[in-house]
């Protein structure tokens, strides 16, 4: 495995590098490989002192990936269990099932022994994959990067977790950052690595978890937003650049918030779609954060 990487140089496939540390086979009631790999969560990709859900699929994707012997995740649903913190993690996979074209199977995130995160995915060849297709929606309307707004990683917020991917924000709905909100649970922008490190298929889970959440435009507490479970499918491998991302949330009921995600490509591609449950943001805000919109 690459060593641990530093928080500011850091290149996503080392930061979510893996190993294989063994393996065994259980033939009962079928062929079915148990493996254990190791991993590390590197420094910096943390929000409020924990690691990023994203980042956190990221690793456990990877280990599968590897497991099934196939690159793409083409749906992959996590159970967040516990925070994560910088250091050596392991992740133990099963291949359930090896078919023709796809691969599923599961992966448990562990650090020092405690289970993090448990996901299952299902795992292809997205290269070429093409076929019939019908899509009435289009990417979201915004402007170009470079008259988006860039948020900068602080040591609290906005998160260090800033200064190892590049966001821009949709004008309209990055105004939190100043303070103000705008009513509507929306959350627009552009995502790439950082380094110019073009995003494969596993970059987009972490794409899928990097934005701000869309409950700071919606008057609710700017604090930390667990989330409960994420599931992203994969529809195509992106091409080189930045991605287009919108993410909306419908219901804030009973404690807990939705945020549906698309994620489409600089060809206009949709490449990605995600859904998050998460728990509707703490009353106390993170350090740093600003406290809310002006009165008046």
């Amino acid at each position: 495995m690459t060593e641990l990487p530093g928080s500011q140089s850091a290149l996503f496939r080392t930061a979510t590098a893996v190993a294989k540390l063994g393996a065994e086979v259980n033939g009962i009631g079928g062929v079915r490989e148990r493996a254990v790999w190791s991993g590390a969560i590197a420094p910096g990709w943390d929000i409020a002192a924990n690691a990023n859900g994203g980042y956190l699929l990221a690793i456990a994707a990877r280990a599968l990936g590897a497991a099934l012997g196939r690159p793409d995740p083409v749906t992959i649903s996590a159970h967040y269990l516990a925070p994560g913190k910088p250091g050596e993690v392991t992740i133990r996979t099963e291949v359930i099932k090896q078919g023709r074209g796809f691969g599923s199977g599961t992966a448990t995130l562990l650090a020092a022994g405690r289970p993090l995160l448990s996901c299952i995915g299902t795992f292809g060849e997205l290269t070429g994959a093409g076929g019939p297709e019908v899509v009435d929606r289009a990417p979201p309307a915004m402007p170009d990067p470079e008259d988006c707004l860039p948020v900068e990683a602080t040591s609290t917020f906005p998160p260090p977790f800033m200064g190892q991917v590049e966001l821009r924000l949709h004008p309209e709905d990055g105004q939190f950052l100043r303070g103000q909100h705008t009513g509507q649970a929306l959350m627009r922008g552009w995502f790439r690595l950082r380094g110019n490190e073009p995003a494969d298929t596993i970059a987009l889970l972490c794409a899928a978890d990097a934005f701000p959440p869309t409950a700071f435009n919606a008057g609710l507490p700017m604090a930390w937003t667990p989330t409960i479970e994420l599931t992203v499918h994969v529809r195509a491998r992106p091409e080189p650049g930045w991605l287009r991302c919108t993410f909306a949330t419908h219901f804030v009921t009973g404690g807990f918030l939705e945020e549906d995600g698309e994620i489409w490509d600089r060809t206009g591609r949709l490449v990605a779609q995600s859904r998050q449950l998460a728990l509707v943001p703490r009353t106390q805000p993170p350090p740093g954060a600003p406290s809310g919109p002006p009165a008046g």
